[in-house]
């Protein structure tokens, strides 16, 4: 459960860079190092400040769940039947992220994005849609549906191009879904 939580928190890594550019105020050319300058910094910038820090925890949770795929795969599968998937990031993009962009980020409207997202996770993880990820994809991995020689309609998630009749090994995520690697 909580790798899905990571993953979704990882796809958010694109609205979190896009929100600090956004939403970053320069307050002076002339920065001062001092208690007065530091909080004309800080106060205006709360919400870039957060977003930065989401984006630094979204990159630790990708590099955990890098370091996790290294594990050990359980014995090979055949590939008998495979779909590209690849659209399947996009729409998570154009339907979550970009949107987000065009809202005020302030008082309420700032409370009701937070709570989208936090409502929009719950459904990615309960309906594990989690793998639906703009942020895996530019990172190079794809997705595929597939079936093999034991199981149907399971969902690979590969940095490698995939082919039918190849060898994979498996490593499980999450119910039919799965990071393969050749």
């Amino acid at each position: 459960m909580f790798r899905k939580i990571e993953l979704y928190i990882v796809s958010l890594w694109l609205l979190f860079g896009l929100v600090m550019i956004k939403e970053f105020v320069v307050v002076s050319y002339h920065f001062e190092w001092s208690l007065k300058g530091i909080q004309n910094f800080i106060i205006p910038n709360i919400l870039p400040l957060v977003a930065l820090g989401l984006l630094l925890l979204s990159s630790v949770f990708y590099f955990r769940f890098k370091y996790q795929l290294k594990g050990s795969a359980k014995l090979p599968k055949i590939i008998k039947k495979i779909e590209d998937q690849n659209y399947e990031h996009l729409t998570f993009l154009t339907t979550y992220i970009i949107p987000f962009l065009r809202v005020k980020l302030e008082g309420r409207d700032l409370l009701i994005t937070i709570l989208l997202l936090i409502i929009i996770g719950g459904i990615f993880v309960k309906t594990n849609l989690f793998y639906k990820n703009p942020s895996l994809a530019l990172l190079g991995y794809k997705l595929y549906k597939v079936d093999t020689e034991t199981a149907t309609n399971l969902v690979f998630i590969s940095k490698e191009n995939l082919k039918l009749g190849e060898k994979v090994h498996q490593i499980h995520l999450s119910d039919n879904i799965y990071f393969v690697k050749k």
